[in-house]
């Protein structure tokens, strides 16, 4: 206990972040909405009510008669109140209208939380027939947020109180004496019912906080792991989180590529919607575990392009490279990355250039002939981001490609005048299968289950922001 309550002071005293990202951190900023949403739908798609229903209909004889509440060893006492409670039959509970949720953030603190809601009595009236009473009642919390020992964002209900509001005789009779009676005892009963909902919706929304802390598959490649790397931060608008993603292997080993040594400037986050920053890191992560498992190389052979690919093409660009070999023949390139790529997102676009190493060699499909020459080649590729409800998808098309010549078996010669032959090989057939390869997209954490399927993109330097409207 000792150790949440210092979580929680050491939160408190922690200034709101300026807009600075460290280089390989997921930001994410909650919109106060967003959160009064979770709580909304926590009551709506839970048992809550339902079960505050059944505590108190588990109460046979009602809140007022004999054997409830206020009868015989009841809350009052023996003989009731006024001497006229045991003319009430079962009066109860039985309706709870669903509450009307509103929320303050309160910086350095966490959540002023209010429900509003309408409560249903019925019960025989001391005249005889139905009696009917509603009653509004306001529940209010103060709710802190700190850190679980998990490691994950966490609501914890500080102090709880509930406001008896206007009670109305909806039918039936009920004397000024028992009026008051109800009245007092709704007081007393309300609070040990209502403030456990409370507590319970914050348990609902805690389980949606705490999905911050997933492990999320990138296919073959391995995983990302998503844990909270500060303590939760808050303004009057949102709370803001700092998430780590660790890339793990298969095998679950972390995986530490090189990070970008400057701290990523956020822009501002508009009222009404929830922020995901995703850095450069996880773009050049994908890339470098796509290249250490060899998934950027490729052979390309004659049956995979639907463009000429032979010695007669070759001899019109630069006949010096054929050197004995005729016109006609097949031919096919091996394509080799020779490093990780360099992934570049600034200016609102995104882009990658892939460092390789191009053989063109004959085309002997049961042997391994020499190369007729080995090009430096850069694949440069303009990448187009979409995001779904919970990955960021990325797809290439070729921009350009640039050569320079390494060796040749025969002679040397200006490898540029074969830059659009090969792209044209380059985007029938390698493009397609760099597309393939990166369908497994770029997860993003989970934040109070939203969709960021229709956000908002904005590409910044050296980060790509998600908007979504709350």
């Amino acid at each position: 206990m000792l150790g949440v309550w210092s979580l929680l002071l050491l939160w408190g005293l922690v200034a709101p972040c300026q807009g600075l990202l460290e280089t390989v951190g997921t930001l994410a900023r909650i919109d106060k909405d967003e959160l009064g949403k979770a709580i909304q739908n926590s009551l709506v798609g839970g048992p809550i009510l339902q079960n505050v229903l059944g505590t108190v209909t588990s109460v046979n004889q009602g809140l007022l008669g004999f054997g409830g509440l206020l009868g015989g060893g009841g809350l009052l006492g023996h003989g009731g109140v006024f001497g006229v409670v045991k003319e009430l039959s079962g009066l109860k509970i039985e309706e709870l209208t669903l509450p009307k949720v509103s929320l303050k953030l309160l910086p350095g603190f966490g959540v002023q939380l209010s429900l509003h809601t309408k409560v249903g009595l019925h019960g025989s009236g001391p005249l005889g027939g139905l009696l009917q009473l509603a009653a509004e009642v306001n529940v209010s919390s103060r709710v802190a947020l700190g850190m679980s020992p998990r490691g994950t964002p966490t609501l914890i209900l500080k102090r709880c109180s509930t406001l008896l509001g206007h009670i109305s005789l909806l039918s039936g009779l009920l004397p000024a004496p028992l009026f008051g009676v109800v009245e007092e005892t709704l007081f007393k009963v309300l609070q040990g019912l209502l403030c456990p909902v409370v507590d319970s919706v914050l348990g609902v929304v805690n389980e949606l906080l705490g999905a911050v802390l997933s492990l999320v598959p990138l296919g073959a490649l391995g995983s990302v792991e998503f844990s909270l790397a500060t303590l939760p931060l808050i303004s009057n608008q949102y709370i803001e989180l700092d998430i780590n993603p660790i890339v793990k292997s298969v095998g679950g080993d972390i995986i530490d590529f090189p990070k970008h040594p400057v701290p990523v400037k956020v822009p501002p986050k508009e009222d009404h919607t929830t922020q995901v920053t995703v850095p450069l890191y996880l773009f050049n992560t994908m890339f470098g575990l796509l290249q250490a498992n060899g998934a950027l190389n490729i052979d390309i052979t004659p049956e995979l392009v639907p463009v000429p690919l032979t010695t007669t093409d070759l001899a019109a660009l630069v006949p010096e490279a054929l050197g004995k070999l005729p016109p006609g023949q097949h031919l096919q390139l091996s394509l080799r990355a020779k490093e990780a790529p360099t992934v570049t997102l600034q200016n609102k676009k995104a882009s990658v250039s892939i460092p390789a190493d191009i053989h063109v060699l004959p085309y002997v499909p049961q042997g391994t002939p020499e190369a007729l020459f080995k090009l430096n080649g850069v694949v440069t590729l303009s990448a187009q981001l979409a995001p779904s409800a919970t990955k960021l998808h990325i797809s290439l098309s070729l921009e350009r490609l640039s050569v320079k010549l390494a060796s040749s078996y025969s002679r040397a010669f200006d490898a540029s005048r074969l830059e659009e032959w090969l792209g044209d090989a380059v985007r029938a057939v390698y493009v397609p299968k760099l597309n393939v390869a990166l369908d497994i997209g770029i997860p993003l954490p989970k934040i109070l289950n939203v969709n960021f399927a229709n956000s908002g993109l904005e590409i910044i330097e050296n980060a790509v922001v998600l908007t979504v409207a709350s």
